[in-house]
């Protein structure tokens, strides 16, 4: 802390060069008469002690694995381990997709991440009409066991750790992996990874819907517990801002929402009855990195602080591996653009490299053609390659947090935690989290914000290369396209799987899951033996439906 006499000469300074500054202003006029973030925090020209004098360095700071966390959740961050390289990869069918798999870890990925095609997310079968267009659009199609079974074929899952981004029928993908697993040979207890089984941010942003809130929170708990006890590796929920954000939040409001959902599923997990230090320690958490460099550092600090405060006042947890903020990264998919899409290299380098040095511990890079497919094997080539220079030729990783003590990384993470603080009090003011999402809240605050930088863009008060400014043509670039032959061939699996299989079993297995729905059993193991029987995802889904009932996003004005 420095001392008053040194703040009163810094202050006096300080002034003298503001003189210096309007003099510089008037024979060079400033870019723009107004410098903000791209959530829209006002930064000053310039940082001092004055602007940290309060910061107690025991309180805010500390120490990298020591509460309260902000420099980091290991002692040594990247210096013993590089943070888990892992590409979002999903085409298709699971035969594509398993060698997309293969590719990536060929070339140096560190751990898998599964993305699903919409009717998988909504929790419907490639025949379903609903899925009538969509098969392998966006993800890769999985309706039973067998295309598990098909999409982790030769990748030893004992030594891979997989991340799921699924939602609503999380339990059911989860319950195929473990089955797929245990053919493996691998037992509960040794596999590990990610189920994103989040689905309060879906109400609030991503939309991926199929029940209403309580009986989502039931399915979500039941899977904590049932892990907590059975498959201790896993994280049973990723708590995730990076859908929040995507649809327009600021970096106040993605952290802020993010941690009130984690608050109402610790809430829920404590209500069933499970010791908070048994279950908190595998909660993980998923966070957007925008293009506004220390905007995000600040906030992915900030969020650590936070949420370690959080665990060990508000929730009474006693071990310090509850009050640990670990989370996973996925650089900006609002930040690319469909315009001179090399210029997205750019951007997800820039993104990178603010969660690295903002202590993540797990890192997606998006590939420059996102904005027009799934990416080519050549696109996904230089966004890990991305990484990968970025660990081992930088020097970022050498050291822990190195822009700690930073003037303005300091004031702008004291900043983002303070109107976070601002926005989980209104929450809990309105009853908490779901009441929050029933009344429209955190929807409409994400909207508004979302409308408030398109015009920023439209004005050009904000810039967009190649968008707003710099605006040239640029030829087209080669991308991905699904082989139309591919949603025959799901169609036909799962066709042959329907009629091989022990349909009295299947049928069996849905009524005992209907008969615990209606109840209060743990759903999980009876979703297991469902899986193991090729009972296929939307079977299990439509016993959820009748049991609980369908949601309809009610629209807000």
């Amino acid at each position: 802390m420095i001392g008053e006499e040194e703040l009163i000469k810094i202050k006096k300074d300080k002034n003298q060069w503001k003189k210096d500054l309007k003099a510089a202003q008037s024979k060079t006029p400033f870019r723009r008469n107004r410098f903000s973030t791209v959530s829209d925090l006002e930064i000053e020209g310039l940082y001092t002690p004055e602007d940290v004098k309060d910061l107690d360095y025991t309180e805010k700071l500390g120490f990298p694995g020591h509460y309260p966390f902000t420099r980091g959740v290991q002692p040594s961050m990247y210096l013993g381990r590089l943070w888990t390289m892992r590409m979002f990869s999903g085409l298709g069918g699971p035969e594509d997709t398993n060698e997309r798999f293969k590719y990536l870890l060929e070339h140096g990925e560190t751990g898998l991440s599964v993305a699903f095609h919409f009717p998988t997310l909504m929790g419907y079968d490639s025949d379903s009409p609903m899925a009538r267009g969509e098969i392998g659009k966006c993800g890769v199609a999985i309706d039973t066991l067998k295309d598990m079974e098909i999409l982790f074929d030769g990748i030893p899952l004992e030594r891979v750790t997989t991340s799921m981004t699924i939602n609503p029928p999380a339990s059911i993908l989860l319950a195929m992996y473990i089955v797929v697993a245990e053919k493996q040979g691998v037992s509960r207890k040794q596999i590990s990874g990610t189920i994103q089984n989040d689905m309060l941010k879906e109400f609030i942003a991503q939309k991926t819907l199929m029940l209403p809130p309580e009986p989502s929170i039931r399915l979500i708990v039941d899977t904590v517990e049932f892990c907590t006890h059975g498959v201790p590796r896993w994280n049973t929920i990723s708590i995730s801002g990076y859908h929040i954000r995507e649809a327009g939040a600021t970096a106040v409001q993605e952290l802020a929402f993010t941690l009130a959902d984690g608050i109402a599923y610790v809430e829920a997990c404590i209500g069933r009855g499970l010791d908070v230090d048994e279950f908190a320690p595998r909660l993980s958490f998923f966070f957007d990195s925008h293009i506004d460099f220390f905007e995000e550092i600040a906030k992915f600090r900030a969020a650590r602080r936070m949420w370690a405060k959080i665990m060990r006042e508000r929730f009474g947890a006693e071990n310090p591996r509850s009050w640990m903020l670990r989370f996973h990264t996925q650089t900006a998919g609002v930040s690319l653009t469909a315009q001179q899409p090399y210029n997205n290299v750019i951007r997800t380098t820039c993104e990178a490299l603010a969660a690295v040095l903002g202590g993540t511990q797990s890192l997606h890079t998006n590939s420059m053609d996102e904005t027009y497919a799934i990416p080519t094997e050549e696109a996904a080539f230089i966004a890990l390659r991305t990484q990968q220079v970025i660990a081992e030729e930088t020097g970022v990783a050498n050291t822990v947090d190195p822009l700690a003590g930073c003037y303005f990384i300091e004031a702008l993470t004291n900043r983002i935690e303070e109107d976070a603080w601002d926005y989980i009090r209104k929450i809990d003011d309105l009853g908490g989290m779901v009441k929050a999402i029933e009344k429209g809240y955190p929807q409409n605050e994400t909207a508004e914000s979302a409308y408030t930088y398109q015009k920023q863009i439209d004005s050009g008060e904000k810039t967009l290369i190649g968008v707003n400014k710099y605006v040239t043509d640029h030829p087209p670039i080669p991308i991905w396209r699904m082989d139309p032959a591919i949603e025959k061939k799901q169609l036909e699996r799962l066709k042959a799987v329907k009629t091989s299989r022990d349909n009295k079993r299947v049928r069996k297995c849905l009524e005992e899951i209907r008969k615990a729905a209606e109840g209060n059993e743990n759903l999980m193991p009876l979703i297991i033996d469902a899986v193991r029987e090729y009972a296929t995802l939307q079977e299990i889904c439509d016993v959820f439906r009748q049991v609980f009932g369908i949601y309809r996003d009610p629209g807000m004005i």
